[in-house]
């Protein structure tokens, strides 16, 4: 198995390196789509969990403008999506910027999605494994129904998958990411951005058991 995790390591290494080089025209085009349409900050960037709740800062591309209310507060995600972001979203264009993240060992090509560091102490044991292996670009999760999965079907699945990870696997993950990409199925919950917040699970966590960082 170590020799699995150090090739995927590799995998994720060239890979991303790769991506970054051969979609580097497209990107210019979306920094400067994103400057254009959303304004700056081209990019959006937010502490999410990674392998074991550590902690690191994702980057993708900005998908909401910053419009405020009349009491001075933004305006929920769901009123400050613009079309274009949504359209981002629907592509997965505005996650592409996370190579970096994979290229720095931050994140995988695939595993689960890494979530808001709030989350980790709602959690239950059993929850939390799935940070047991890195965050991913895309993962089982979201070629199995992605935002518009319920978040105990999600974990269920992040768990699967760190149960069953192979090599193969990942392979399947990334051809089927493809034709979910393609068929922009699941992008969110009925009335949310993405998804609703989550808050926790009836059964309490156990203490010890992967703390955040």
């Amino acid at each position: 198995m170590t020799l699995q995790r150090s090739v995927k390591r590799c995998i994720d290494l060239v890979g991303s390196a790769a991506a970054l080089l051969i979609l580097s025209p497209l990107l210019a085009v979306l920094m400067v789509l994103v400057r254009w349409r959303l304004g700056a900050p081209v990019f959006f960037t937010q502490t999410r969990q990674g392998y074991k709740g550590r902690p690191f800062t994702i980057l993708k591309f900005r998908t909401m403008t910053d419009t405020h209310g009349s009491d001075g507060r933004l305006l929920p995600d769901v009123q400050r999506l613009t079309p274009f972001g949504r359209f981002l979203r629907a592509s997965s264009l505005d996650e592409l910027p996370e190579l970096v993240n994979v290229l720095k060992g931050e994140m995988s090509l695939v595993g689960p999605r890494p979530l808001i560091m709030a989350y980790v102490e709602r959690y239950t044991a059993e929850q939390a494994r799935r940070m047991d292996v890195p965050p991913g670009l895309t993962g089982l999760a979201q070629i199995s129904g992605r935002n518009a999965l319920t978040w105990d079907d999600r974990f269920r699945i992040d768990v699967d998958y760190v149960d069953r990870w192979s090599l193969g696997l990942d392979l399947a993950i990334v051809a089927r990411t493809v034709v979910a990409v393609l068929r922009r199925r699941g992008i969110s919950a009925e009335g949310h951005a993405t998804m609703p917040e989550f808050k926790g699970s009836s059964t309490p966590r156990q203490e010890g058991q992967h703390g955040s960082a």
